[in-house]
């Protein structure tokens, strides 16, 4: 069995994500297809997704909610990382055979990422990060770019061929990617209440943030969203972003200047 990845090592670490949707089930049934996730529980409170026992995604129904507007605070991103570039290549014969539209992939020279939107509007990316030793830091800052994806490199790598059935054991979800009125506002939001590094700019837009020395686990842009204020509770995409915290510090929730929840377990 391979490691859990990096990112789910650090002190804090994204542990699940929750949606809110207009129809659960179909949402459900996409991200089962997309990914081979597990359907972990279903209750009240949201058909729950997972890896190898590891819960990773809950969505939450409710039939009255307006559709996610990109141009408000919210979800950029949901980022599921698999634990091996070989599972990547694996992800990617799959999408191949099911037919799966992809919208975008790229080098980020941390990682190698493929990106797509889900069928009520929430970003997705699907990602495996090059090993942490490889990648650079100047300033301070780790070196990310937005280069083209290798399909035919990423496809040759041993192992990548193998058949693809269901999410690997340790799919985590890598990182979050927010969008926000104001990156320098998030910057200081995440800095301060929790503790995060600072690890990467994009100009004035976007700002990545992470603890342990990850590339980010935390990206909060504006491309989208400029100004945007408090988010409204009445559409759908973000429920909540949970953290995997030290024990001391779970248990408890708390709202971003957008109010974004971000629940500590």
């Amino acid at each position: 069995m391979t490691q859990v990845p990096f990112a789910a090592t650090t002190p804090i670490s994204i542990s699940d994500v929750g949606l809110k949707a207009r129809n659960a089930d179909a949402l459900a049934a996409y991200y089962r297809n997309l990914l081979g996730l597990d359907e972990l529980s279903r209750s009240a409170d949201g058909i729950v997704l997972g890896a190898g026992g590891r819960k990773l995604l809950t969505i939450q129904e409710d039939r009255a909610l307006k559709p996610d507007n990109p141009r408000e605070a919210g979800l950029f991103h949901t980022a599921f990382l698999l634990p091996t570039r070989a599972d990547l290549a694996r992800w990617v014969h799959r999408a191949i055979e099911k037919l799966i539209p992809v919208e975008g992939a790229s080098d980020h020279l941390v990682s190698e990422a493929i990106y797509l939107t889900d069928p009520e509007g929430n970003g997705i990316e699907i990602y495996a990060d090059r090993p942490n030793g490889q990648w650079q830091w100047q300033g301070g800052e780790v070196v990310m770019k937005t280069l083209p994806l290798d399909f035919r490199d990423l496809m040759a790598t041993p192992g990548g061929t193998l058949p693809y059935t269901q999410a690997p054991a340790n799919t985590v979800i890598g990182h979050v990617h927010l969008r926000v009125g104001n990156p320098a506002e998030a910057e200081r939001w995440w800095n301060e209440t929790m503790g995060f590094d600072t690890t990467a700019h994009y100009g004035p837009q976007a700002v990545f943030l992470s603890t342990g020395g990850y590339h980010h686990h935390i990206g909060a842009n504006s491309w989208q969203s400029a100004g945007a204020g408090r988010r409204d509770e009445g559409r759908s995409g973000l429920a909540w972003v949970a953290l995997k915290v030290p024990a001391e510090r779970a248990g408890t929730d708390c709202e971003d200047p957008w109010g974004t929840v971000i629940r500590m377990v």
